[in-house]
């Protein structure tokens, strides 16, 4: 019966991570808008970056002389969703809206598949027998245990997906062009260093406890609600109803760490440079002060917009091979 879960949530979330792969690209697109952590080959450019206009001096042996400097240019508008997508199609064809599905599918195969198959190996466990149902806190620590374990499983095909999505936003004389997931983890081994495939494994695993508990935890706990209340009957609309909830309360618990989860991923490390962030907290003082607390939130209506369809998916589809599977 325990392989029986893996199975089901497996098929579930390959399902729901393909057909909603292009609102994560632009998800990942938009929380990289904003990054001030290219290298500055002037190092007086850096000096001059924090000073005000007229501060620049050039000292003389007769005088002092002020050099006005011209003010920085003002930040780039950030673009909403619709417009990064349309950015996208427009600059890098249709086809970029599924750059690195191959990486989605890795990940939601070993990720998802082992967070579902443990997640309801638990709650099998920890299941009232008399009432059938499981209490609030085992559910959520079951959460936690899962997305725990399916995080580390799964983080170098999540290392290679964040790659091969921002991808074509670099320069194209900077772009990693994988051909693959296979390919990307490849090389990323080769030239990086097999820890390279774990890097952000600390934020990977964080974000998918906090996820897979808000997410499973709070499907489980509403669909009781909505089916011991009698709102509604077991059926589609309550499926929905519980899912697109599900969705929501695990983004708003979650994008803080994604944002920083994706950046620190994202970084390109040059031999013998220092690296653009030290880890998760470095990251995470580096955004907020050049951005911004809300830069935190960065890409949570694509988030939502992704999170959302994507838990509808998920659920939905997993009831049905549910059923699909009931006698097997």
């Amino acid at each position: 019966m325990g392989v029986k879960g893996f199975v089901e949530g497996g098929i579930a979330s390959i399902i729901a991570g393909c057909t909603t792969h292009p609102l994560d690209l632009i998800k990942v697109r938009m929380q990289l808008q904003g990054e001030t952590h290219a290298p500055n080959p002037n190092p007086n450019a850096a000096v001059q970056a924090v000073r005000p206009a007229y501060a620049a001096v050039h000292t003389t042996a007769a005088r002092r002389v002020s050099i006005p400097l011209p003010p920085p240019p003002p930040p780039a508008a950030r673009a909403g969703p619709i417009s990064v997508g349309v950015r996208i199609i427009q600059q890098e064809g249709v086809a970029a809206m599924f750059s690195g599905v191959s990486a989605t599918m890795l990940r939601q195969t070993l990720y998802s598949t082992t967070r579902m198959g443990l997640y309801d190996i638990l709650k099998q466990k920890w299941t009232d027998p008399t009432t059938h149902n499981m209490p609030l806190p085992s559910k959520i620590i079951a959460g936690l245990i899962a997305g725990a374990i399916g995080a580390a499983v799964g983080n170098p095909a999540d290392v290679a997906m964040v790659r091969m999505q921002a991808d074509g936003r670099l320069p194209v004389a900077e772009r990693r062009n994988y051909k693959s997931v296979v390919d990307a983890i490849s090389r990323m081994g080769k030239q990086e260093g097999v820890t390279s495939l774990w890097r952000g494994s600390s934020l990977t695993i964080n974000r998918a406890m906090l996820v897979t508990a808000s997410q499973l935890a709070s499907y489980d706990q509403i669909k009781e609600t909505i089916l011991g209340n009698g709102l509604m009957r077991d059926g589609l609309g309550t499926h929905v109803t519980a899912s697109f909830a599900a969705g929501f309360v695990a983004s708003v618990a979650s994008n803080p760490v994604d944002v920083i989860k994706t950046r620190i991923m994202n970084m390109k490390v040059e031999a013998g440079a220092e690296p653009p962030y030290s880890g998760a907290l470095d990251c995470a003082l580096k955004t907020v002060r050049s951005e911004g607390p809300l830069a935190l939130y960065k890409g949570f209506v694509p988030t939502i917009s992704r999170q959302g369809p994507f838990t509808v998916v998920l659920f939905v589809t997993l009831e049905q091979v549910r059923k699909l599977l009931k006698d097997f």
